[in-house]
This record gives structure tokens, C-alpha cells and sequence, in this order.
């Protein structure tokens, strides 16, 4: 397996890509750049979209065109470009919180996490947005599911519905929780994946550290694929929890994974390089690249 460079323009810190079959093109946002870009990987054409605020997660939208978690609450716009309805405000302080990873569930609901950025304390969420029959006279409410994090990560279902993975990248953890696909109640929290902490004398490019747990993907098996922030590298995990696959990156910051592509057995990654070091960046060209490869295992549909 090999990783290619699908878009060699780089983005500051590249996130929430998802594959959009009806158009074939893959789409992501780039948090700090305040954008949302697209490509369509036969011709290698990107298209950006400014945003009025740092977008954290995109999700295609029934009927067309994207639901998008912005800072201050989940907006709504029928066409690309096009203007931007506000479908709940967030519950949260935008001046220290803002969205950050999420996807939607099979039946529809967004779901979004946040990042509380002051880092110093567990005051972000997981949040849920049911927007099915709602109307103008009964806008959809966002409901609070988990709390307790730093930084919302790594959200993913398991192909028959029935779990729910979601990190705290700080916590350098994992978790899974059983879930109900009709209800949305999560029970039985349990630790997925606790990963080693980062040493407090630990450099960049420095052996003794494998990255934090980042955005996160499952194929048509249950195998949990997990982007290792600062790690360069992406963990498959059995549903099991055993470790399948430790897969190097070209990229010292992978995000976030998705499948896409004929049959979904194309694996795209996001990657940042926003912060990083020069040598890091001289040494790692790709670093803020979106990269694929082809799998033998496709994403669950």
C-alpha cells in the first residue's frame, strides 16, 4: 500500500472529508482557513468555498447541498456557495468553544462534537441534530449526548449500528459506547484504546511518542481506522480492539480518514501543517495534502 497526493495544495489543518458518490468528489474543510473545498480526483480540479467562520465538520445533505457546523451553531445551505441558514444556534460560548469533528449517523442525525480551546479543562461535548420533518415553525433542537472531553474526535458507527466510537485527543483515549440506532441513547461506556501519553521532553520528528487519536473511519468489517495526530502513521483496529494495521504516513499530522472512490475502496486522508515546524515541513512536503490509497476492504454504506 501506498499513499498518492490527491490535492497538493496544502491546508492549514484539513478535516471532516467525506466521499460524495452522486458527484464524485471528495470534500473537506480546512478549520483555520475558514473554507470548504472539493475535488473531483479524475481531473484533479479543487473548488474552495469561503466561510464567515472556522467550519469544524461538513455532512451532504438530503435534498442537496451541505449541513455545517460552524463556531457559533449548525447552518444549513442548499447549493454550494450558497447562503447559509442557521438550524440551531450552540449551546456553547464561541468565544472559547467552537465545532469540531463530526459525520452523521445512518438515519440522518448530525452529529458534532466540540473543542474547548483553552485546553485546560473537560468542558467539551457531543451534540445532536435531528433535522428530519422538521419545519420553519419547529426548528431542530440540539441535544447533548456526552460530555467531559477537551477535544471531540475519532466519531464512527460500527456497520450494524450498535456502537459508538468517539475520543479525547488531549486524553490520548478512545471510547466505545453501545448504541441505540432508534433512540440515540448511548449505555455502557467502556475504554476502546487508551494510547501512551506524549513524554514532556518529546520534539517533533523525535522517536518515543506515536501521536494522539485524531478523526477516524470503519470499514464494511468494523475495523476502526485512526488518524495519530503528530504520530504519522494510521492505526486499523479490529473491533475487538486488537491492532490490525500501523500504516506510516507521509505527513507528521494526519486528521482524518474516509473511504471513497469505485466500490469505496479508495482510503482519503486529511493532514494539517499549521504550526509545524520548518524542518518538519521541509522534510514532509505532503504535510497538509489530502493523500489516498487503495484497500482491499471498502467503507460500510
Amino acid at each position: 500500500m501506498a499513499w498518492q497526493t490527491v490535492v497538493g495544495q496544502p491546508s492549514q489543518l484539513g478535516e471532516s472529508p467525506f466521499w460524495h458518490p452522486g458527484e464524485q468528489q471528495l470534500y473537506w474543510v480546512d478549520i483555520p482557513g475558514r473554507k470548504i473545498l472539493r475535488v473531483r480526483p479524475a481531473s484533479g480540479a479543487v473548488d474552495e468555498w469561503p466561510l464567515p467562520q472556522d467550519p469544524g465538520c461538513i455532512a451532504p445533505a438530503l435534498g442537496g447541498g451541505l449541513v455545517i457546523a460552524l463556531r457559533d451553531g449548525i447552518y444549513r445551505a442548499h447549493t454550494w456557495g450558497g447562503p447559509l441558514v442557521q438550524l440551531a444556534a450552540a449551546t456553547h460560548d464561541p468565544a472559547t468553544t467552537r465545532f469540531n469533528d463530526g459525520k452523521c449517523d445512518a438515519l440522518g442525525r448530525l452529529w458534532a462534537g466540540t473543542i474547548y480551546e483553552p485546553r485546560n479543562a473537560q468542558r467539551a461535548g457531543l451534540y445532536c441534530l435531528d433535522a428530519r420533518g422538521t419545519s420553519g415553525d419547529a426548528p431542530p433542537t440540539l441535544q447533548h449526548k456526552l460530555g467531559d472531553a477537551t477535544t471531540a474526535n475519532g466519531l464512527a458507527w460500527s456497520p450494524d449500528g450498535r456502537t459508538l466510537y468517539w475520543s479525547d485527543t488531549p486524553r490520548h483515549v478512545t471510547h466505545a459506547w453501545d448504541f441505540d440506532a432508534a433512540t440515540g441513547a448511548l449505555q455502557n461506556q467502556r475504554v476502546f484504546q487508551q494510547f501512551a501519553p506524549k513524554p514532556a521532553d518529546w520534539t517533533p520528528g523525535a522517536p518515543g511518542y506515536g501521536g494522539r487519536p485524531d478523526g477516524a473511519a470503519v470499514d464494511v468489517d468494523g475495523n476502526y481506522y485512526c488518524a495519530m495526530f503528530e504520530g504519522g502513521r494510521l492505526l486499523k483496529f479490529a473491533p475487538t480492539g486488537a491492532l490490525l494495521a500501523d500504516i506510516p504516513t507521509p505527513v507528521r499530522c494526519p486528521t482524518m480518514p474516509c473511504f471513497g472512490g469505485d466500490e469505496l475502496r479508495t482510503l482519503y486522508l486529511t493532514s494539517a501543517c499549521a504550526g509545524r515546524p520548518a524542518a518538519e515541513l521541509a522534510a514532509l512536503p505532503a504535510s497538509g495534502c489530502v493523500l489516498a490509497m487503495r484497500v482491499e476492504t471498502p467503507a460500510h454504506s
